[in-house]
């Protein structure tokens, strides 16, 4: 029964020739939609909840991703859209109206359903691409970025060319010159596309990565990488955004060395007051042998410098003269050991107890070693021990930490002079 046949039999019912033809049109499309849309309703209801199904069931869990994108829902659409054009043909004439202009919604409707299919493959592409690569926090989602541009910017084009009767490629020839506009419009797109290709190929950042960018305030995870930016979750839990192409043009820290490395870096100073270092008297130096690590220090030292003394024949009235030891050396040979013992250090990374060059605000002590918890908390906690016991323990040398005087101790001057 096509759209003539049935004109044929509303006229015969007394129709006038107009309606007729309005109410054949009519009931053909209606015939039509019922059609498309019982089969993907049937379709939705029985195939694809097997598919889904048979998907999450499989041994294989790299698929689930297209079940999570809706890719198979997105393209069963394509189904309606077949059978409606299926029976255009059948039952319309092709030189109508009606049909000229229901060719034209289908052919932009195909074009609807294909970009969001592809922009549904493309993000399902991503998420297969980090379950099967080796690096948990690996992502494409750069290219899958530009890609689904890409396919917007044709699917505009080609709506377009549907609508206006003219062909997609003279639409594309018009565009390229257009370049320099182009260019300037999606200037920022492009930047971020080259920038993520960048990224990605060596591996500057990942989903995952503790960066730091003090320009953009960000300091924290890396938890998204897009086309156009990085989203980063502080420490305070506050997101924020940097352009891609920031991390190309800017400096940046990228914590992720340190976390693979097993170890978290301790770099700190004491600032020794200079005026408490003087020479060990024999007296001190026996108050010292009696902290028990230090006695694989001091005995053999002792022995050293004595030896030293007597051989090159060092007067040792005055204590200047020859070698000697001090209450900083001892001290430093102090925090060495102490260091060593303490089972939160890493003892297989760089272990330095150094002098640095003399300041205004002292003689800084600085240590420079490796804690073996990565955890913030726990390398706080580790720290502030350490630290902790080296101010206590400084008084038992006979040394001072540096700082700047105090309403305390103007208020102690005071009461001296009074």
């Amino acid at each position: 029964m096509n759209e003539d046949i049935l004109r044929q039999w509303f006229a015969q019912q007394g129709l006038h020739e107009n309606i007729a033809e309005i109410a054949s049109y009519t009931l053909i499309i209606a015939g039509i939609l019922f059609i498309a849309f019982f089969v993907t309703w049937l379709v939705n209801r029985t195939f694809l909840p097997a598919l889904v199904q048979l998907i999450h069931k499989n041994r294989f869990h790299w698929d689930d991703p297209l079940i999570e994108n809706k890719f198979f829902h997105k393209i069963s659409w394509f189904i309606p859209l077949s059978i409606i054009h299926f029976f255009q043909d059948l039952l319309l004439q092709d030189d109508s109206s009606i049909s000229f202009f229901l060719s034209r919604l289908l052919a932009a409707g195909m074009v609807i359903v294909a970009t969001i299919s592809i922009t549904a493959l493309l993000s399902a592409a991503n998420s297969i691409y980090t379950k099967l690569s080796s690096k948990r926090s690996a992502t494409i989602r750069g290219y899958t970025d530009a890609a689904r541009l890409i396919t917007y910017l044709f699917c505009g084009i080609f709506l377009i060319a549907i609508f206006t009767g003219r062909s997609p490629w003279g639409l594309l020839s018009l565009l390229g010159g257009l370049t320099a506009i182009i260019l300037l419009l999606f200037k920022d797109t492009l930047l971020g596309f080259v920038a993520t290709i960048q990224l990605a190929s060596t591996d500057m950042v990942r989903i995952g990565d503790w960066i730091q960018m003090d320009r953009y305030g960000a300091d924290g995870d890396v938890v998204d990488i897009s086309i156009h930016c990085v989203l980063v979750q502080n420490w305070d839990k506050t997101v924020t955004s940097i352009p891609t192409y920031a991390l190309i043009s800017n400096s940046f820290v990228n914590w992720r060395g340190m976390q693979e490395s097993g170890g978290r870096r301790i770099k700190r100073s004491i600032n020794i007051d200079i005026s408490s270092i003087h020479f060990i008297s024999e007296e001190e130096l026996a108050e010292l042998h009696k902290i028990t690590i230090l006695e694989q220090y001091l005995r053999p030292r002792k022995t050293e410098v004595e030896a030293y003394n007597t051989r090159h024949e060092v007067d040792t009235s005055s204590i200047i003269n020859g070698r000697q030891q001090t209450n900083i050396g001892i001290f430093r040979a102090y925090v060495q050991e102490y260091l060593r013992r303490n089972p939160q250090i890493h003892p297989n990374m760089t272990f330095l107890v150094r002098q640095l060059a003399p300041t205004e605000t002292g003689l800084p002590l600085q240590i420079y070693v490796f804690s073996k918890d990565q955890n913030w908390a726990n390398y706080e906690s580790i720290q502030a021990d350490i630290f902790d016991h080296l101010f206590a323990a400084l008084p038992f040398f006979g040394l001072r930490v540096f700082q700047n005087p105090s309403g305390y101790d103007f208020r102690g001057s005071l009461g001296q002079i009074q």
